[in-house]
């Protein structure tokens, strides 16, 4: 039956969520996953929507878009588009709000995108479908919105299947397909989480001129607060199926009124947290399942300021903090709490001196050869994934190695570890040679001492075995001990090491989350007795709570073992954080090396500068130079000549007489132990302006 409108204008909610519940149906049980939940967005408001996974984030915005599935369904309340109830509507006038009124982009945009046509004929496709355009109109259209996204070449694009485009130009193509029918209210779940760093900002950029060109308002759901702050202008805080902050960004990010609020920010690596004098603080315990939910507040059994018999005694509703427009929280003890008052449990850690070098690269490079032919025929071509590396890791050292995606980390990790042999160059091991020596053939020794733990957990572990039988077996390749016995005793040190309780041996994969099968696989790399541990994104699948404990970890291990870490990632925070020196690699090369406190400040190369710019940093207080890169990395196939950083590089034009197009820039030393690979003179390197500054008081 369709809804009743009521007569709607722009001063009141565009989108007004009331008392939303929504319950997915098994054949066991009801799983509430949202419950009590509430929200609204105005016309021309981008509000986010942030929490961990699980909290209902996603689910919510389905329910918007009445997209829950057969199990999904709306149990209470409303959701109320320019007045009309969403969960009132038939299929077909909800069809017919999607894609025109109500437009949605996912996190990952081949889902959006049809394989099999071309770009032009899936954009022109809305505006036939939603508004009965003609052809012809509609991919006119749809070439100067293309140009409106920022694609290079229009035309092109519209020519070219989404297999030919890159992650970046994938998430643009469906950006412009979501805007096509110029939408009131545009939903955007994660768009950004797949893209490097330098992307993500053009990217936001991009939302956020569209949005101002349109009148478009957003409704943004990311767990990363730094993008909130740089799209949103309200935000909505979920924990457990329900709202639990809401209000101006600026305002809960400067005055949070809610525990879980602040347990968020204080998991993030900010400006000016340290691991040694200022470490993050990990919340305590673990997210509920929907159907275990505690009684009175959901997030009570994790928070410093539980009161027993009172914070669990009933239902808790969102009270309004005065004084302040919109601003709400649901928590029984907000004015009581000192929000000023320094944490507890986090004091300054022991740092451990640096000892000698244990890894010595020295101009390491890696080529793969491949042909152009279909079957293995053809011209035969050079892909030149790294180039002339060199540099040093010692003993309680962490280095870390940063970089766009295709710029050789992976490459370098893969012949570390002796995935991968070497073209040319020295690898040296504890003074061993080992460039040369594949895997197999490597002592058990060397193995053990150089380990590895990667992305994502679960693919590294065997689904059909337990946790305690995949440690013993990692012993049992490193022959550690002389009988079953020994190892398994070994193997509950090690979940013990790693802070999993002994009951865990039992367990299978599939019933741990994404941070304990991290954890697991910390332990098997540290089973040997691992010397240098190549960390490659260790923590970019994981929620920020979870990344500060599996982090804190990591550095604990280090303090007690003098491991030498090997941290490679694109999210610069968490690099600020955790590193003792960082290796800006671009393209193959590393364009800039030093410690931490020099590479985050000028002078900088200006591909450093450019990824500094890019961090979405969650903090009011910070004042961020906003850089863009232009274009895409050119491909390591057909490097450009000279730097191969210049097809992009802002400051290309300080260089004279073309120097940047026809040479390779020589390293130059700027200060003790501080790298740089660039034309630049030392006049407009001492010009250089920080990119990061904290505003004044």
């Amino acid at each position: 039956m369709s809804a009743p409108a009521r007569p709607w204008t722009p001063d009141q909610p565009l989108l007004e969520i009331e008392n939303l519940s929504i319950s997915f149906f098994t054949r066991l049980r009801e799983i509430p996953a949202v419950m009590d939940f509430s929200c609204t967005v105005m016309a021309g408001e981008a509000m986010g929507l942030v929490g961990e996974s699980g909290c209902g984030k996603s689910t919510v915005a389905l329910a918007v878009m009445g997209d829950l599935g057969r199990n999904g369904r709306v149990t209470g309340g409303a959701i109320r588009f320019k007045g009309r109830d969403l969960t009132k509507m038939s299929q077909s006038e909800l069809r017919a709000l999607r894609g025109s009124e109500i437009a949605m982009i996912y996190q990952e945009p081949m889902a959006s995108l049809n394989p099999a046509m071309k770009i032009g004929a899936q954009l022109a496709e809305v505006p036939m479908l939603h508004q009965n355009m003609p052809k012809a109109e509609a991919w006119a259209l749809a070439r100067q919105i293309v140009a409106d996204v920022r694609l290079p070449d229009p035309d092109r694009m519209l020519n070219s299947f989404p297999h030919q485009l890159s992650g970046g130009q994938q998430q643009r193509v469906v950006i412009a397909m979501a805007l096509m029918a110029k939408p009131a209210l545009l939903i955007l779940d994660e768009p950004t989480t797949a893209l490097d760093v330098t992307v993500e900002a053009g990217i936001v950029d991009l939302v956020n001129d569209l949005a101002a060109k349109t009148g478009t308002s957003m409704l943004f759901i990311s767990h990363n607060l730094g993008l909130v702050h740089d799209v949103c202008n309200r935000l909505c805080v979920m924990y457990s199926g329900e709202a639990v902050e809401t209000g101006d960004v600026s305002e809960v990010f400067t005055t949070m009124r809610h525990p879980y609020t602040q347990a968020l920010f204080r998991s993030i690596p900010l400006p000016g947290a340290d691991k040694t004098t200022r470490p993050l603080i990990p919340i305590r315990g673990n997210f509920p399942l929907p159907h275990e939910r505690p009684k009175g507040c959901n997030f009570g059994p994790r928070c410093n300021y539980f009161v027993e018999g009172r914070c669990n005694a009933t239902d808790i509703g969102m009270d309004t903090i005065p004084g302040n427009s919109r601003h709400e929280s649901r928590c029984l003890r907000w004015e009581e709490i000192d929000w000023q008052a320094p944490p507890q449990g986090a004091g300054p850690r022991v740092r451990r001196p640096i000892g000698d070098v244990v890894l010595r690269m020295e101009d390491l490079k890696k080529y793969y050869t491949v042909s152009s032919g279909a079957f293995g025929g053809g011209l035969k071509k050079v892909v030149k994934a790294n180039e002339t590396l060199s540099f040093e890791a010692r003993e309680g050292e962490t280095l870390a190695i940063v970089g766009e995606s295709g710029c050789g980390k992976s490459t370098l990790a893969k012949v570390l570890m002796g995935l991968e042999t070497a073209t040319s160059g020295n690898i040296l091991l504890f003074d061993e040679n080992v460039q040369d020596t594949p895997i197999q053939q490597r002592n058990s020794d060397t193995v053990s001492h150089l380990q590895m733990v990667f992305q994502n957990p679960f693919d590294t572990l065997n689904p059909s075995m337990n946790v305690g039988r995949q440690i013993i077996r990692a012993l049992e390749i490193f022959r550690f001990g002389s009988s079953d016995a020994e190892r398994h005793a070994k193997m509950l040190e090690l979940l013990d090491l790693v802070k999993l309780p002994r009951a865990f041996a039992e367990r299978m994969p599939r019933q741990l989350s994404g941070g304990q099968k991290q954890r697991v696989g910390i332990a098997r790399a540290f089973a040997g007795g691992a010397k240098v541990v190549i960390a490659d994104e260790p923590v970019s699948a994981l929620d920020v709570s979870v990344q500060a404990a599996v982090t804190d970890l990591l550095m604990d291990l280090q303090r007690e073992n003098g491991t030498t870490l090997l941290f490679i990632s694109h999210d610069l925070s968490i690099v600020r954080y955790l590193s003792d020196r960082v290796l800006v690699m671009y393209l193959g090369h590393v364009v800039e090396m030093g410690t931490t406190e020099q590479v985050f400040s000028p002078p900088y190369h200006p591909y450093t500068e450019a990824l500094l710019s890019a961090v979405p940093i969650a903090d009011p207080k910070v004042i961020k130079k906003r850089i863009v890169l232009e274009g895409d990395i050119p491909s390591a196939m057909n490097p450009p000549p000279g730097c191969p950083f210049q097809t992009r590089c802002r400051w290309k034009s300080k260089v004279a007489g073309g120097l940047c197009e026809s040479e390779m820039p020589p390293v130059r030393n700027l200060a003790d132990g501080h790298q740089i690979k660039c034309h630049l003179s030392d006049e407009d390197l001492a010009h250089m302006e920080p990119v990061i500054q904290i505003a004044a008081e």
